[in-house]
């Protein structure tokens, strides 16, 4: 076994452990266990859970452990059963060297609650080890001049057990002349000593040699021998004599090598080599061997080996100072180390909560431990961490400190921490230790999503294509992970006619919006809808945005002419006196167009006429006037070809014809038409114009009747139909009549022809409106038609 500064223990400890520390458990004293050395590991050393009060299954639970202060796992607790078995073999001699009792310090800690179980086991010692000296033989030089009863100090053995298993005494080989006394010197060394029974006579006998037996009283009793060589001398009566017997002195731990502990000084009342001194260590460990060495001349003891106040605070030291005569004396020189502050506070983690989520006030981050291997002040500490964080630092018991969070922490605004603990003692000079913690922060959904706008506007241009991309929302959200993946839907709208399923669709990943089919300006001008995004967390959380699409006019309609009628029938024939002044009035083109914007702005334009210049057609209302005097030269019929074309991209246009017949009066008998001037010698003038006139006022009272009809229908079923309706073809189609003033017509017009007959004469009235608002007003361009519709027709 090694003897040396292994067998010493050590004086400081670190634990380490995880606990969340909750409410300590109270009320237990500390205890302590013995067992016998060199018990066999696995062997039974108390009840734990018996002695805590608590089950064998709450050990498991509660994750106890046995901690060591010198980390070494010489215990192990079954969490089953509750005992505390030895985890090896334990040597006394090793683990405590001289020291005794040897015990050793553990505790039992648990969790949820913490708790802390303080205990300690005693080693106690048996005697497995014998007495040795450190030579196995002595050489005393004994002058055959000393009288009986003369003392002769011998090297004592050294035994590592302690206690009765220690020396307790020494016997020698049967003599004539000498018996060994055992002197005990107070503090538990015993030396052994060589007494003279009977004067030596050296011309008698020159040399003795005996054996010398150092006797332990273990149980059975081991023992060690040595040989002591006797020299018997002449003359040399004096012995030398230390100053002291006993020398106390005080080294400062870091002392250098080198340095003077102590001289110790003899003196001896012979002369020549009897009165010669050398000095040297009478036992020593090998420890001691390797810290000190003793001067032979001088007696100084000086330093050959740093010392070390954690690992040995005080030595002994047995000094022999011996003449040229053989004859030697004894002292004893106390060594205490002083300590100084040369270690640094310890600091160690036993466990560390790492990411902790956001929002948890008073949440456990790390359990640590510090320690101070110095003693005193210098062994006194302080625990600090930064003050601009959201933690505090609690002490627990045993240098024990947990770090938890002060209030709720965010992880949008901070997501890491950085945490230094720093631990300070208070000796002179100060040391201190920095240990870093790195703790990350985990996300909780606390933050709904955000669109970047609280309103969208798209712009989509009628007849788009299916499917097409119009336009995108976006929403972000502060959170991370599932809690930041976001899932776009469209909501429900607030009007629950508008068809929003068939209209739009989302992409529920990036939010990105698509028409599903072909949109018409004219059937519906824009629409609202709200748009989710949605958030992965839980609970999950969500907001919302409006969106508008605007939906932009496109040139897919060509002028329609509502005036003169183009169905098909007999040509209504304009009459023009040839009277009639330059800018006569013969007729006005009205058309409208569906479009809006400068899609419906309509320009008229005279594409042929039977004799060109005599009529002109203003560009910008339609109206058809004479551009200069009518003569007799001038043909009776005229056929006008007049072009109505809009302002779009590109242009659409529509034509009409004119019949424009010139007569001489409106009082003359017979006024020939050129439709039936095969049937002017069979028909009445008068009865034709009547026909015509007739026919014209029941084809516009069928047609509105009609219409008024169409609109109630379309109101009924807007459900299937958005945005309009369709009428009937006639001269008056219903999605024409919808129209905002921007075509040539802002009043609507309706003729009649009054024939009136007297006996001599007839007369034509020519072109009286009778109905002047019948389409002037605003109708507005929405799907459900206007209800002022029909009430301007008159009906």
């Amino acid at each position: 076994m090694e003897v040396g500064g292994e067998r010493f223990p050590k004086q400081r400890q670190v634990l380490v452990l995880f606990l969340l520390v909750g409410v300590a458990l109270a009320g237990w004293e500390s205890r302590r266990y013995s067992v016998m050395e060199e018990t066999e590991g696995g062997s039974f050393v108390a009840n734990v859970a018996k002695d805590l009060g608590l089950g064998a299954g709450e050990l498991a639970a509660r994750g106890a452990r046995v901690v060591t202060e010198d980390k070494e796992p010489r215990l192990q607790l079954d969490l089953q059963t509750g005992h505390l078995i030895l985890n090896e073999k334990l040597d006394r001699e090793e683990m405590c060297g001289s020291t005794d009792p040897c015990v050793m310090h553990f505790q039992v800690l648990l969790k949820k609650p913490l708790g802390v179980f303080r205990a300690e086991l005693l080693v106690r010692d048996i005697n497995d080890h014998s007495p040795e000296f450190s030579e196995r033989e002595m050489t005393l030089r004994i002058p055959e001049t000393s009288p009986p009863g003369t003392v002769f100090p011998l090297k004592k053995a050294q035994d590592l057990d302690v206690g009765n298993n220690n020396i307790q005494n020494y016997s020698i080989s049967l003599s004539s002349h000498f018996h060994v006394s055992t002197r005990d010197l107070g503090d538990g060394r015993k030396y052994p000593e060589l007494v003279l029974d009977k004067e030596l006579d050296r011309e008698e006998q020159a040399q003795l040699r005996l054996t010398l037996t150092a006797l332990d009283g273990g149980s059975p009793p081991l023992s060690g021998t040595a040989q002591v060589h006797i020299l018997v001398l002449d003359a040399n009566d004096n012995a030398p004599e230390f100053a002291q017997r006993l020398y106390h002195v005080q080294v400062p731990e870091n002392s250098p090598v080198g340095s003077l502990v102590v001289k110790v000084s003899a003196r001896d009342l012979d002369t020549g080599t009897n009165g010669e001194i050398s000095y040297a260590l009478s036992y020593s460990s090998q420890e001691i061997s390797k810290t000190f060495e003793v001067n032979s001349l001088s007696g100084e003891v000086r330093l050959i080996k740093k010392l070390d106040f954690e690992t040995i605070s005080s030595y002994e030291l047995d000094i022999d100072a011996s003449d040229g005569g053989g004859l030697s004396g004894k002292c004893s020189v106390s060594i205490e180390v002083v300590d100084v502050n040369d270690n640094s506070p310890e600091l160690t983690v036993s466990s560390l909560t790492s990411p902790i989520p956001e929002n948890s006030p008073e949440t456990e981050v790390a359990l640590f431990q510090i320690r101070d291997r110095d003693s005193g002040d210098n062994g006194r500490m302080t625990c600090s961490i930064q003050d601009d964080l959201p933690f505090l630092l609690k002490p627990t018991e045993e240098n024990f400190y947990t770090l938890v969070t002060n209030g709720a922490l965010d992880r949008e605004s901070r997501a890491e921490y950085n945490i230094t603990i720093t631990v300070t003692d208070l000796g002179t000079p100060r040391l201190g230790t920095q240990h870093n913690i790195t703790l990350l922060v985990s996300d909780v959904n606390d933050n709904a999503p955000a669109f970047t706008q609280t309103a969208y506007t798209l712009f989509l241009r009628e007849n788009n294509s299916p499917a097409l991309h119009i336009g995108s929302v976006s929403a972000t959200d502060r959170d991370a992970g599932a809690n930041a993946q976001l899932t776009y839907s469209l909501l429900p709208p607030h009007d629950p006619r508008l068809p929003l399923a068939s209209l739009v669709s989302i992409n529920a990943d990036n939010g990105h919006l698509f028409a599903l089919r072909a949109l018409d300006f004219e059937a519906l001008q824009a629409f609202e809808f709200r748009v989710g995004a949605t958030d992965r967390g839980s609970p999950a959380l969500s907001s919302q945005a409006l969106v508008r699409v605007q939906v932009l006019d496109a040139n897919d309609n060509a002028p329609f002419v509502l005036y003169p009628l183009q169905n098909g029938s007999a040509p209504c024939t304009e009459l023009v006196p040839r009277a009639a002044e330059p800018g006569y009035l013969v007729s006005k083109v009205v058309a409208v167009d569906a479009d809006s914007g400068q899609n419906a702005w309509l320009s008229f334009q005279l594409l042929k006429a039977t004799e060109p210049g005599l009529f002109g057609v203003w560009a910008h209302n339609g109206e058809v006037r004479t551009a200069r005097l009518l003569s007799e030269r001038d043909a009776a019929k005229h056929r006008l070809l007049v072009l109505v074309k809009d302002n779009g991209e590109p242009a659409l246009s529509a034509s009409v014809t004119l019949h424009v017949l010139l007569v001489d009066g409106f009082s003359q008998p017979y006024l020939p038409l050129p439709e039936v001037a095969a049937d002017q010698a069979q028909a009445d003038p008068l009865t034709v114009y009547l026909v015509i006139a007739l026919a014209s006022v029941s084809s516009l009272f069928l047609f509105s009747v009609l219409a008024f009809i169409a609109v109630r229908l379309c109101r009924r079923s807007r459900a299937a139909w958005v945005g309009g309706c369709s009428v009937p073809e006639g001269p008056f189609p219903g999605h024409l009549v919808d129209v905002t003033g921007t075509g040539t017509l802002s009043q609507s017009y309706q003729y009649e022809v009054c024939l009136t007959g007297d006996s001599g004469s007839n007369e034509f009235k020519f072109l009286k409106p009778v109905f002047p608002n019948i389409l002037g007003q605003d109708i507005g361009r929405k799907a459900e038609g206007n209800p002022t519709f029909h009430d301007s027709l008159g009906i």
